[in-house]
C-alpha cells in the first residue's frame, strides 16, 4: 500500500477536534502563554517539588492608628516567594483576599504591613510558624503586629502531601478506610462543649472519571479542592490522566447544618491555568448527606459538555456526618457564617429574570385563584361544598382558644408535607442516563425569539398591573390615616371604637361566628346581589396619590383667578 494513499493518513475525528482545539488555543493564547512560561515564576514552581501549599486568605485588619486604614496593604513572604496584597480604600474596608505560596524548607510566613500615602510608611510585622499549625486543617487567627500597632485577620490551610505522588505510593481503593464522626461525642445531651461547633463532617475522595481538559492529549494534571464555610482543603495532583485516584479523607468541623460541601476538580496544567481551570463542580448540602454511602456523583460543569462530548464527569464520595441537634438549632438562630472569598459575579441573566418574574405572576394568579375560590363558597354556587365550609368555620371558631394560635401556622406545613417530594442527592448509580437524556430532549425549548419575546411582555404586563394594585392600595391606606378625605377617616375611627367595645362585650369567638354567617348568607337573603368584597370596596372611595393631585390641579389659584378676570374686564 502507498504510505502517501489518504487512507494511510486517516486518523480518528476525534483526535481532530483536539488537536484543532489545541492550535486554536495557541493562537488565541500565544503571546500570553510565552509570557507566563518565560516570565511568570509559577512556571518553574510548576517543575518542582514542593513539600505543601500555604493557602492564605487575609481578610482585615483591626485596632491599627486612626486614619491609616486607607491606603493599608500586606506583604507576604515565605522562603524566595514574595506576594502582595491590595490597598485599602473609603469604599473597600477589608481585603479578603486569597494567595497560594509553596512551602519548600522554610516554615516562617512572614507579614508586614504598610501604609501608602504621601510616602511609604511601615506599620508592623508578623511571623507565623508554620511547623505549628496542623496540616489539613483551615486555622483562624489574629496575629499582633510587632513594631507596630494593631493586629490582622488570617485563615491559614496547609495541604498535607506534597504536588504529586507517585502512583505507587498512592493507597488502593481498598487499602483507604473512610473514618465516621463519632456519634456520641454529638449526642443531644452533649452540651459541654464548643456551641461554635454543631458537628463533624468526613468526607472520602476516591477519583473521578470522564475529566478532559483543553490540551490536544485531552488529559489533566487533576487535583480536587473541597470547601465547606471558610474551611478549604486540597487533594494532591495527578498528572496526565482522565481518571485520577486520589483516595484521600478529610475531616471539617460543621459550623452550621445548613452549609454546603463544594467539590471542585480543577486542573493544573499550564493551558488550564491560563484560562478557567475548572474541569467539574458540585455543592452537596450537609442535610442530604446519607452516612457511609459510597457512590458516583455528576459533576456539573456546563463550560465544559462541549468538551466531554457528552461523556460526563463524575466523582466517587463517601460522606458521613454526625451533629449536635440541640447546638445546631440554636445556631440558626444567630447570623450565618460569611464567606469571605466568596464573589457573587454580576451578570445579566435573562433566563433567570424571566423564570423570577414567571414566579412573581405565579403568586399574583393563586392570590386571584384564592379570592375566586373563596366568591364560589359564599355564592353558593356548590351547595354541598358551602355548606361543609360555613360548618367548618362554625365549628372551628367554636372550639378555638387564643392559645390555639401558634398551630395555624402549623396547617401549611402539614399541607405541603402531605404532598412533598423530598430533595435528596441521587447518585449516579440510581440514575438512569438514559431516560434522563430522553426527558432532556422532550423538554427542549423549540420556541423562537419572536415568541420568547412576547412570552416576557406578557409577563411584564402582568406583573406591572398585580405591583400596580398593590401600590394604588397601599397609598390609599396611607392617605386614609392621613386625612384625605376627612368624613372616611372619621368613618374608621368611629368604625375602630365601636369594634374595640364589642370586642370587650362579646366574646370574639361569637364575633367571627357571626361574621361568618353574614358572608356566607348574604347570598340568601340578597340573590340577585353583586358579589363584591367590602373591604376593597371601601378602599376603593379613598384616592390614591395620583388622584389627589389631579384634584389639587383642579382648583385654579385665587390670585391667578383675579388677575386674569380683571384683565378681561379692561
Amino acid at each position: 500500500m502507498d504510505p502517501l494513499a489518504p487512507t494511510a493518513l486517516a486518523v480518528s475525528s476525534e483526535f481532530m477536534d483536539r488537536i484543532g482545539s489545541g492550535l486554536t488555543i495557541l493562537r488565541d493564547h500565544g503571546k500570553k502563554v510565552q509570557k507566563y512560561v518565560w516570565k511568570n515564576r509559577k512556571f518553574d514552581i510548576l517543575k518542582k517539588s514542593w513539600k505543601s501549599i500555604v493557602n492564605v486568605v487575609l481578610i482585615d485588619a483591626k485596632d491599627t492608628p486612626s486614619g491609616s486604614a486607607n491606603g493599608l496593604y500586606c506583604k507576604f513572604k515565605l522562603g524566595n516567594e514574595n506576594h502582595k496584597s491590595k490597598q485599602l480604600s473609603k469604599s473597600k474596608q477589608s481585603w479578603c483576599e486569597r494567595f497560594n505560596l509553596y512551602l519548600y524548607d522554610d516554615n516562617n510566613l512572614e507579614v508586614t504591613v504598610w501604609h501608602k500615602g504621601k510616602q511609604k510608611s511601615f506599620m508592623g510585622r508578623c511571623v507565623i510558624d508554620l511547623s505549628q499549625l496542623e496540616k489539613e486543617k483551615t486555622h483562624e487567627l489574629w496575629q499582633e503586629l510587632e513594631c507596630g500597632q494593631g493586629s490582622i485577620h488570617l485563615l491559614i490551610t496547609m495541604s498535607g502531601s506534597a504536588r504529586t505522588i507517585p502512583l505507587d505510593n498512592v493507597p488502593t481503593t481498598n487499602g483507604v478506610h473512610h473514618m465516621s464522626p463519632e456519634e456520641e461525642k454529638f449526642q443531644w445531651y452533649r452540651l459541654d462543649n464548643s456551641w461554635g461547633e454543631v458537628g463533624e463532617l468526613s468526607v472520602t475522595v476516591y477519583g473521578a472519571e470522564g475529566l478532559s481538559a483543553l490540551g490536544i492529549s485531552g488529559k489533566a494534571d487533576s487535583y480536587c479542592v473541597l470547601e465547606l464555610d471558610n474551611s478549604r482543603i486540597r487533594t494532591h495532583t495527578v498528572p496526565g490522566t482522565s481518571d485520577p485516584t486520589w483516595n484521600k479523607s478529610f475531616t471539617f468541623p460543621v459550623n452550621d447544618v445548613t452549609s454546603m460541601l463544594t467539590i471542585t476538580v480543577k486542573d493544573e496544567s499550564i493551558i488550564n491555568t491560563m484560562k478557567d481551570g475548572t474541569l467539574g463542580k458540585i455543592s452537596i448540602p450537609l442535610l442530604t448527606i446519607v452516612n457511609d454511602e459510597k457512590a458516583w456523583f455528576d459533576l456539573n460543569y456546563r463550560a465544559k459538555k462541549s468538551v466531554t462530548k457528552g461523556n460526563s464527569a463524575k466523582i466517587q464520595l463517601q460522606m458521613s456526618i454526625a451533629w449536635n441537634p440541640i447546638k445546631a438549632s440554636f445556631r440558626l438562630l444567630s447570623p450565618k457564617t460569611n464567606k469571605y472569598t466568596e464573589t457573587t459575579p454580576k451578570t445579566f441573566n435573562i433566563p433567570m429574570i424571566y423564570n423570577n418574574l414567571k414566579f412573581i405572576k405565579n403568586i399574583f394568579y393563586a392570590v386571584h385563584y384564592g379570592n375566586e375560590h373563596l366568591k364560589y363558597l359564599f355564592e353558593w354556587d356548590n351547595r354541598e361544598k358551602s355548606a361543609l365550609a360555613l360548618t367548618a368555620w362554625l365549628l372551628f371558631w367554636f372550639f378555638f382558644r387564643m392559645w390555639m394560635t401558634p398551630l395555624l401556622a402549623v396547617i401549611p406545613f402539614l399541607f405541603f408535607w402531605a404532598t412533598r417530594n423530598t430533595a435528596t442527592l441521587v447518585p449516579l448509580s440510581q440514575f438512569d442516563e438514559e431516560s434522563s437524556e430522553e426527558e432532556l430532549d422532550s423538554t427542549k425549548d423549540d420556541r423562537t425569539i419572536k415568541t420568547r419575546l412576547y412570552e416576557l411582555q406578557d409577563l411584564t404586563f402582568t406583573i406591572k398591573d398585580g405591583i400596580d394594585f398593590i401600590v394604588s392600595l397601599l397609598q390609599r391606606v396611607k392617605n386614609l390615616f392621613k386625612f384625605a378625605v376627612p368624613y372616611l377617616s372619621y368613618l374608621v375611627m368611629t368604625s375602630l371604637v365601636a369594634a374595640t367595645v364589642a370586642i370587650y362585650i362579646i366574646p370574639i369567638n361569637y364575633i367571627f361566628m357571626a361574621l361568618g354567617i353574614y358572608k356566607f348568607m348574604r347570598k340568601v337573603l340578597y340573590p340577585d346581589r353583586i358579589p363584591n368584597n367590602d373591604i376593597l370596596d371601601f378602599i376603593s372611595r379613598i384616592p390614591d396619590d395620583k388622584m389627589l393631585k389631579q384634584w389639587r390641579e383642579l382648583r385654579v389659584p385665587e390670585s391667578n383667578f383675579n388677575r386674569t378676570y380683571s384683565s378681561k374686564r379692561r
